[in-house]
């Protein structure tokens, strides 16, 4: 790996092109490293943990939305929409709309963490969708998707967009243009192009995950995959974007992000370096924000320790700073205490989470987050006893740069009333690789037919799971066989009078 400093310059000093760190991003996107055997497991697993998601998010409210709008531009020789009959194809920037919204809408995909938060998997639904509508094979796909998870992992890790509260889709515009850059083949300037206007077009401020959360938090990651794709499209034209991007003296990091004094260091692989972030990476094994899911593992473990849990004085979640201020009581928004909160408020409350755990000793992508369920008085009572606090320990060890060292826990302390205490504490998630019960094949598998059963046919998740499996040697174009066609009585449309 190499370390790129950037920093703002003058106009006047006429930075070149190669100095940059968008033409740095195109060097590694445009060379001919060789593909890592695990990373293209894992692209595969992450295939798989896609399409589970999607699924079982198929008749939500925005995913229809998002898929009523894509139906409205079919294309003869285009991409498929996650569930619709794969003969039925689609202009692919809609595609990716639908598809993006559609693995997003649970917050059930995979995660990563560090100077900044994201959800790498939102670059798989754009690439994917071009590499159908464009013919191109398996290892292509592999290698676009593992780019993408390179640049995305790699600025979350060197660039914190969230202190300047800028959401996080800001690193996904660049990656997934990157992503495309290395599945089309292009040249290093015209991904380099293309990185700049993407970013340009995806800077957006993070109240879409703040106060009353609506389901704009599910289009936005679809919103810059579809611009990404847009932009990749222009520059191959020949078009350009606004430069140096990052550098600039009026670019994103002098006015958007920490000023024209600050430097940040982004890690980088060297040229030809195989691309291997995409194991840094982790999935969820519950529908939540992922600093959530280690706690979510702790109250299971601690349901059975309280027998009456009306006898419950306060309860202390000790926990990172990013945990206490943006899905904790640090966040100061009154609607994570609601119950008729959103759903997507619900899934960035830990105080919601952790008592609905805690008492139920289990929890579940649908059943937990029901009206009734976030209704029930002896939740709400037990809802409205828990803190949280940060605690510098925890914080030190979320943004640990040694990714054996990461943690994303927390420490609870359970107050009877009686004065006696229940405390124990949770480093990572069980489904984390350093977890009691590290996600393998297996579990992505066991994921995918859990949330797709009854909504798909026994034949269809077998057909696509052989297909997914074989990725290394899907031949150019049969990359349809990724999508997975629902139970036609499972389609539903909403009935409206709308532009498209």
């Amino acid at each position: 790996m190499r370390n790129i400093k950037v920093k703002v310059y003058p106009s006047s000093s006429k930075l070149k092109k190669k100095q940059q760190l968008a033409w740095k991003i195109a060097e590694i996107a445009s060379d001919k490293a060789k593909l890592n055997e695990d990373a293209i497991d894992m692209v595969i697993n992450r295939i798989i943990d896609n399409a589970s998601v999607a699924i079982a998010s198929f008749n939500r409210k925005p995913v229809i939305s998002a898929r009523d709008m894509a139906l409205a531009h079919p294309r003869k020789n285009g991409s498929t929409i996650f569930g619709i009959n794969s003969k039925k194809k689609f202009d692919c920037e809609w595609a990716a709309w639908a598809n993006g919204t559609a693995v997003r809408e649970l917050d059930f995909h995979d995660t990563f963490l560090a100077a900044d938060y994201s959800h790498p998997g939102d670059n798989i639904p754009p690439i994917l969708a071009v590499a159908q509508q464009k013919k191109l094979s398996g290892r292509d796909l592999i290698r676009g998707i593992l780019t993408g998870y390179e640049v995305q992992v790699n600025l979350v890790k060197g660039i914190c967009l969230h202190e300047h509260k800028i959401d996080h889709i800001a690193h996904l515009g660049p990656s997934v243009a990157a992503g495309l850059g290395s599945l089309l083949k292009l040249n290093t300037d015209t991904i380099y192009q293309s990185v700049q206007q993407a970013l340009h077009t995806t800077v957006s401020t993070r109240q879409s995950r703040k106060g009353e959360i609506s389901s704009w938090k599910a289009f936005a990651p679809a919103h810059a995959g579809k611009l990404a794709i847009e932009a990749v499209d222009r520059c191959m034209r020949g078009e350009g974007a606004p430069s140096p991007i990052y550098e600039g003296e009026d670019s994103v990091i002098a006015y958007v992000l920490s000023g024209p004094k600050a430097i940040y260091n982004i890690p980088l692989p060297n040229i030809n370096e195989e691309k291997r972030a995409i194991l840094e990476t982790y999935t969820k094994e519950h529908s939540a924000e992922y600093q959530s899911q280690a706690l979510i593992d702790l109250a299971r473990d601690l349901h059975s320790r309280v027998d009456n849990f009306s006898k419950i004085k306060t309860i202390e979640i000790h926990t990172s700073h990013h945990t206490h201020n943006v899905i904790g009581t640090g966040a100061k928004d009154p609607q994570k205490m609601d119950p008729r909160a959103s759903r997507e408020t619900l899934d960035h409350s830990i105080m919601y989470i952790f008592a609905v755990a805690l008492e139920d000793g289990k929890w579940h992508h649908i059943n937990s987050y029901t009206s009734k369920r976030a209704s029930k008085k002896s939740t709400v009572e037990l809802w409205r006893k828990i803190k949280t606090f940060e605690d510098k320990k925890w914080t030190k060890k979320y943004h640990d740069i040694d990714p054996n060292k990461k943690c994303f826990g927390g420490k609870v302390i359970i107050k009877m009333k009686d004065g006696s205490k229940i405390q124990d504490e949770i480093s990572v998630a069980d489904a984390h690789p350093a977890g009691n019960r590290p996600f393998e094949r297996e579990n992505y598998i066991q994921k995918f037919k859990t949330l797709t059963d009854r909504i798909i046919s026994p034949e269809e998740s077998k057909r696509f799971l052989n297909n997914v499996q074989n990725l290394r040697k899907l031949k150019s174009g049969s990359l349809i066989k990724l999508n997975v066609e629902v139970k036609q009585k499972s389609l539903r449309t909403i009935s409206k009078k709308t532009i498209f």
